[in-house]
């Protein structure tokens, strides 16, 4: 039986043992070049920032006071919106200017997360912010080569376009097989100029090849972004999200695109005043499972295999601008991340699409489909 000396020895060698751990994740933290920082969240002050910081915005902690406003900025109310049972509150993200030591201002990505103490209460605020001048100036450049390439494509499919509307216009006297050939010419060039507004415009073409691509997201916060924006178009986008991962690994831009194209096929064949809802949960089959739903008509039955083939327009189509390639894509997406892309009709809801992916609440275990890929478990750390 121990002691009371033996107990105080195994308190001691704990207590150094947690000073030296602390140690190294300080030296970590120091000799990393991304800028990490602490806060305190009773008095709202920065109480630790890493080395990095001086070299890249000219700040050590006692000279912080004007970078720490940025940092900080809308900590008071988050924490309050947090007391009142806002989880989404613990982990954000957020774009926003700081101010260098030199006077010029910064876009940066700040990257926070509230830490917890026994009881549930937030006693710190932890993260890192990270500048986005080189992210956004190959955004810049980026746009500039999609217009580019935009007119590039123009200029030919206009030709094409002009001549062809001549050759219908002056040859009534053709014989109709000719005919039939100037309007399946006409119909390949308006397919082309309608995939060169959708998937070759500036905007789409900045969203790709960035500098730095991050391999995990908020399956939560990724739901509430694309509700958020949805609701610019549509009066009511209800969004429920039940237990999911707090992360998960994929190609970010990707799933956002893949849920966004269903959103706006959701948008484009009902009327305005139709709800939409966004679910987010674990599926029963395991993985996760994001569903769009409205309250329209539903999907023609015998178009429910038909409607993800490349450039297949249904036959509610008339009068709605798409090339056909939307749900096509979409559904390579999620390929391509092991998972599926699905559509039923649901008597009290309308339509329902469903994406699903393999991510899995083990570490390291895949639930990926043989073929698909693997690399698809959230981070736990």
């Amino acid at each position: 039986m121990s002691g009371p000396g033996s107990t105080v020895d195994e308190l001691q060698a704990a207590l150094a043992l947690s000073r030296a751990n602390e140690t190294r994740y300080r030296l970590l933290l120091d000799h990393s070049t991304e800028v990490s920082w602490m806060a305190d969240c009773a008095t709202l002050r920065l109480t630790w920032l890493s080395r990095a910081a001086e070299g890249q915005f000219g700040y050590t902690l006692e000279t912080a006071d004007t970078m720490a406003a940025g940092l900080l900025a809308g900590l008071a109310p988050r924490l309050a919106r947090f007391a009142t049972g806002d989880g989404s509150r613990r982990h954000l993200l957020r774009e926003t200017e700081v101010a260098h030591a030199d006077g010029r201002m910064v876009p940066v990505e700040i990257d926070s997360t509230l830490i917890l103490d026994d009881a549930g209460a937030p006693v710190a605020v932890v993260g890192v912010v990270r500048d986005l001048t080189a992210r956004r100036e190959l955004a810049e450049q980026q746009k500039k080569f999609a217009s580019m390439l935009s007119h590039e494509f123009r200029t030919p499919l206009s030709t094409i376009d002009g001549a062809v509307q001549r050759l219908e216009t002056t040859g009534a006297h053709h014989d109709e097989g000719t005919r039939k050939r100037y309007r399946k010419i006409q119909t390949a060039v308006d397919r082309m100029l309608a995939m060169l507004d959708e998937y070759l415009s500036p905007e789409r073409m900045a969203s790709i090849g960035r500098a730095r691509q991050p391999d995990e997201i908020s399956p939560a916060a990724l739901l509430q972004s694309v509700a958020e924006q949805a609701r610019g178009r549509r009066n009511r986008v209800d969004l429920r999200v039940e237990a999911l991962p707090q992360w998960m690994r994929c190609h970010p831009a990707g799933i956002r695109l893949c849920l966004e194209i269903l959103v706006d096929n959701a948008i484009k064949y009902t009327d305005a005043n139709t709800p939409l809802e966004l679910l987010g949960k674990i599926a029963t089959e395991g993985g996760v499972e994001f569903l769009v739903r409205d309250g329209g008509a539903g999907v023609p039955e015998a178009e429910l295999d038909k409607i993800f083939a490349k450039a297949y327009r249904g036959g509610n189509a008339a009068g709605v601008a798409g090339s056909g390639l939307g749900l096509y894509m979409a559904r390579a997406i999620a390929d391509v991340h092991g998972g599926t892309v699905t559509v039923r009709n649901v008597s009290e809801s309308g339509a329902e699409f469903r994406i699903w992916l393999p991510v899995t609440t083990v570490p390291g275990k895949s639930l990926a489909r043989a073929g698909g890929n693997s690399d698809n478990s959230p981070h736990t750390s």
